[in-house]
C-alpha cells in the first residue's frame, strides 16, 4: 500500500514511525512533513489546508489511504473532501471533529448527556462575558472556542489575568474568529491525564494512559505550551479510575456523538482531570495528541495500518491489540523563546550520538544535509526502559547529547510517577 500522512509534527513523525513498521506498506509519503520525517517519508510540499492539492496528489500516485493527523485540516473538512473523490481517508468527518473544533458545542454536548465536565457558561457577547467572569470565584479558565494551536486556553489566576484573557480573545482578537464565542469555566484541581483512543461509532478501544506537561517550566509554571513532555505508563493513577474515565466519560461520548448523527471515526483524544470527586472532561480532540503520541505509538505491537483498516471496515471491535509492558519517557527540547516568538534555522548537533532513545522531530528542518531548528518545540525524546525510572534516565542523558542554541527543556518530566 502507498501510504500518505498530512502534518509536519513530532506527533506526525511518530505516526509514520509506526506505519513503517507494516508489512503492507511499499511507500510512505507526508505532505509537507519535516527534516526528520525526509528521512523515513518522502515529503511532499503541500500546505495541510490545501485540500486540492492533497487530493490531487493522491490521485496521480495512487494513495491507498491517507492519514489526515492534525486539527485544522479535520475541522475544515478534509476526510469529507477526500471521501468526495473517492480517496479512503482515516479520521473524523468535519461534523464530528467539531468535538475539538468548537468548545461550546462539546460543552453543550456533555451537558445533555450528563458526561462529567467543569461548570461552564458559554458567551458571544463580550459584556455579558464580562459580567458572568466578575462574579466567579479565581482561579477562572477562559477558552476561546475555536481552534487555536493549543494557545486558546487562559488559566486565570488573579481578577486583572481573567479580565486581559477575555479582552485579548474577543475584542482584540489574538486567536482571530475562534474568540468569537468563549466558554468559561470552573478551575479544576487534580492531576490531569490523557487518555487516546480509537474509535468507530460506539466502538472504543482504548489505548494505553499517558500524562503530558503543559506549562513551560518546570514544576508546572509559566505559560501553556503544546507540550513539553509525556510520559507512559501513569503508575501513580490507580487502574480503577483509568477505568472509571473510559465508562463515565470517552465511551458515553462517543455513543453521544453516534446519537447525534456525527459519529466519529478516528482517534479521540480526552483530556481530563482527576479530581477529588472523579475524573471530569477538560477538553476533547479529534486526533493524536502531540506529544502523546510519541509515548504511546512505541508501546504499540500491533501494527497500526491494520488497525485503521479495521476502524475503516467496520471491524474495529473484532482485532486483537496489544501493548509492551515498556514504560515511555519523552522529554521536548524547545527553541529560545518557546511559547513566545523564537529563532529558526539555527543548527541541531549531537542526533547520530544518541543511543538508547528514540528521536520525533517536531520543528526542524534540513538546509544543505544539515538538521536545523524550524519551530518552538524541535525535537522529542523519547526514552524506553522496564519502569518510568529507567526510561526517563535515559530520555535526559539522550536529550543532553542534543545541542542548538537557546535549547531549553523541563528537568522534571514524568517525577511525579516515580513510585
Amino acid at each position: 500500500m502507498r501510504v500518505m500522512v498530512i502534518g509536519r509534527g513530532g506527533r506526525e513523525h511518530a505516526i509514520l514511525w509506526a506505519l513503517q513498521r507494516s508489512p503492507k506498506i511499499s511507500k510512505l509519503y507526508c505532505a509537507p512533513g519535516n527534516g526528520g520525517i525526509s528521512r523515513i517519508a518522502e515529503c511532499v510540499p503541500i500546505e495541510e489546508n490545501d485540500f486540492e492539492g492533497i487530493s490531487g496528489f493522491a490521485l496521480r500516485e495512487q494513495i491507498d489511504l491517507v492519514f489526515v493527523a492534525p486539527d485544522d485540516p479535520l475541522s475544515a473538512g478534509l476526510v469529507d473532501h477526500l471521501e468526495a473523490a473517492n480517496i479512503r481517508a482515516y479520521g473524523p468527518r468535519k461534523n464530528a471533529a467539531e468535538i475539538e473544533g468548537s468548545k461550546v458545542f462539546t460543552k453543550r454536548l456533555l451537558k445533555k448527556y450528563n458526561i462529567p465536565t467543569a461548570a461552564y457558561e458559554s458567551f458571544d457577547n463580550y459584556d455579558e462575558a464580562l459580567a458572568y467572569l466578575r462574579t466567579q470565584e479565581l482561579p477562572i479558565v477562559i477558552k476561546a472556542d475555536g481552534l487555536a494551536a493549543g494557545k486558546g486556553v487562559i488559566v486565570a489566576q488573579s481578577r486583572l489575568e481573567a479580565e486581559k484573557a477575555l479582552h485579548d480573545i474577543m475584542i482584540d482578537q489574538v486567536f482571530g474568529k475562534s474568540g468569537n464565542q468563549v466558554v468559561i469555566e470552573e478551575f479544576l484541581q487534580g492531576q490531569e491525564m490523557s487518555l487516546l483512543a480509537f474509535v468507530d461509532g460506539d466502538v472504543v478501544r482504548p489505548m494505553v494512559p499517558s500524562q503530558d506537561h503543559k506549562p513551560v517550566f518546570d514544576g508546572d509554571q509559566g505559560p501553556n505550551t503544546g507540550g513539553m513532555g509525556t510520559y507512559s505508563p501513569v503508575p501513580h493513577i490507580p487502574a480503577s479510575v483509568v477505568e472509571e474515565a473510559w465508562e463515565t466519560i470517552v465511551k458515553p461520548t462517543a455513543k453521544a456523538m453516534v446519537q447525534e448523527g456525527r459519529p466519529f471515526r478516528g482517534v479521540l483524544f480526552a483530556g481530563l482531570m482527576l479530581t477529588e470527586e472523579g475524573p471530569k472532561t477538560i477538553e476533547f480532540n479529534a486526533r493524536f495528541g502531540d506529544p502523546e503520541t510519541q509515548v504511546v505509538l512505541p508501546r504499540l505491537q500491533t501494527d497500526l495500518l491494520e488497525i485503521i483498516l479495521a476502524s475503516l471496515e467496520g471491524r474495529l471491535d473484532e482485532i486483537e491489540i496489544h501493548w509492551s509492558e515498556e514504560a515511555a519517557v519523552c522529554v521536548i527540547l524547545a527553541s529560545e523563546g518557546y511559547p513566545g516568538s523564537y529563532p529558526k534555522g539555527l543548527p541541531i548537533e549531537g542526533l547520530e550520538e544518541v543511543t538508547d532513545s528514540l528521536v520525533f522531530h517536531a520543528g526542524t528542518a534540513i538546509r544543505d544535509g544539515q538538521p536545523v531548528t524550524n519551530g518552538g518545540r524541535v525535537l522529542g525524546v523519547v526514552g524506553l526502559g522496564r519502569d518510568i525510572a529507567e526510561a526517563r534516565a535515559k530520555a535526559y542523558a539522550d536529550a543532553d547529547k542534543i545541542r542548538f542554541q537557546g535549547k531549553h527543556y523541563r528537568t522534571d518530566i514524568a517525577k511525579k510517577a516515580l513510585v
